[in-house]
């Protein structure tokens, strides 16, 4: 087992569940039981390119990956993230090098445009998805997140920010709590106020692992600021036009809040394409998944056929955003060689169908 400081790595993270899933995985040999005296067990809280800022419990030191940890994760189509515990060796005053990477018992991650995987965070508990009651209002993309955050396995509460300035603030609070999950948290806030720590402290004890998630200017960086009582975030105002923000933070970082728990503030996210199978997003929809048992067909799609009990029940642009949350993750789970063959079958359909229209014309 690897000797390490429990007090000391608990303020930055470390809890029981942790220690365990680190022992199970000591014991399958995917984490060296006897490391040298020299290894240290370390946590990530913050990447640049391939520098890396660690966290000790007591200070921070920064470090590059060793060559064959990167092979190992190339291999693996991931990368080290903010949040990963890493074992890590001094080669020299100042020289830290990561050895190896704990495999994380959570991690978020989303599909960039060309299909290739970008780490977010890993081993969190819960992710803050933070939408603002202004401009930033929209509840089929906070439905994506809720979507995705859910199939990593890592428990979802909304937070809506900016309830002191919002537009219709309690009419939209109340259109969420109609619309999602009655059992998903939904929390409103004045990101600058102190009070939002007491809104959030059920989330905030010792040994927790909390990621913020959001568009930009959706309050993120203002809300990390109060809850570790520090300005450590950089924040700015959103653009007047359409009340987007305007990118204030730049790279992923780990936090200690006031009240014991880690939080890791993220760069605000325009897309987020589903890293997860349409079986695991699915399952994060609860209630068509129950409500699809009563309709007509076993095989219905909801999708306009008769007797379908979900499209019934559940509002028109839920079920277009959970259709749309499939066909995402269908692509997201296609080979090169399966898009080259469904580009190939339009490309026939289309012909086909030009070929039909020629054959009408007098």
């Amino acid at each position: 087992m690897i000797d390490f400081d429990f007090a000391k790595l608990r303020r930055i993270g470390l809890n029981q569940e942790l220690i365990q899933h680190i022992a199970s995985l000591t014991s399958t040999s995917a984490v060296p039981a006897n490391a040298d005296d020299a290894t240290q067990l370390m946590r990530i809280v913050e990447t640049q390119r391939d520098q890396f800022t660690l966290h000790d419990g007591d200070s921070q030191h920064r470090a590059r990956a060793a060559t064959r940890l990167l092979h190992v994760l190339q291999a693996q189509a991931t990368t080290l993230a903010v949040g990963d515990w890493v074992l890590v060796q001094q080669h020299a005053p100042g020289d830290w090098w990561i050895t190896t990477r704990i495999p994380p018992f959570t991690h978020i991650a989303r599909r960039a445009n060309d299909g290739r995987r970008q780490s977010l965070a890993s081993n969190i508990d819960t992710a803050l998805l933070a939408m603002g009651l202004d401009a930033d209002f929209n509840p089929r993309r906070m439905e994506r997140y809720i979507a995705m955050a859910g199939a990593a396995g890592v428990a979802p509460v909304v937070v809506l920010t900016k309830a002191d300035i919002g537009t219709n603030v309690q009419q939209r609070v109340a259109e969420l709590r109609e619309r999602l999950p009655a059992n998903l948290p939904i929390i409103a806030v004045n990101g600058l106020d102190a009070q939002a720590r007491v809104e959030l402290a059920p989330w905030l004890g010792a040994g927790q692992t909390l990621v913020l998630l959001g568009s930009s200017g959706a309050g993120k960086s203002t809300l990390t600021n109060t809850l570790t009582c520090e300005p450590l975030q950089d924040t700015g105002p959103v653009r007047r036009g359409d009340g987007r923000g305007q990118h204030t933070t730049t790279s992923r970082s780990l936090h200690l809040c006031s009240e014991g728990a880690c939080i890791i503030d993220t760069p605000g996210l325009r897309t987020w394409r589903p890293d997860a199978d349409s079986e695991a997003l699915a399952a994060t929809f609860d209630d068509i998944e129950m409500l699809a048992k009563a309709c007509q067909f076993r095989d219905c799609r909801h999708q306009g056929e008769p007797g379908c009990n979900v499209a019934a029940h559940v509002a028109a642009d839920r079920l277009l955003n959970f259709h749309k949350l499939m066909r995402d993750a269908a692509r997201s789970e296609q080979t090169p060689l399966d898009r080259i063959a469904e580009r190939s079958k339009w490309k026939s359909l289309h012909k086909a169908s030009a070929a039909r229209l020629r054959n009408k014309r007098p």
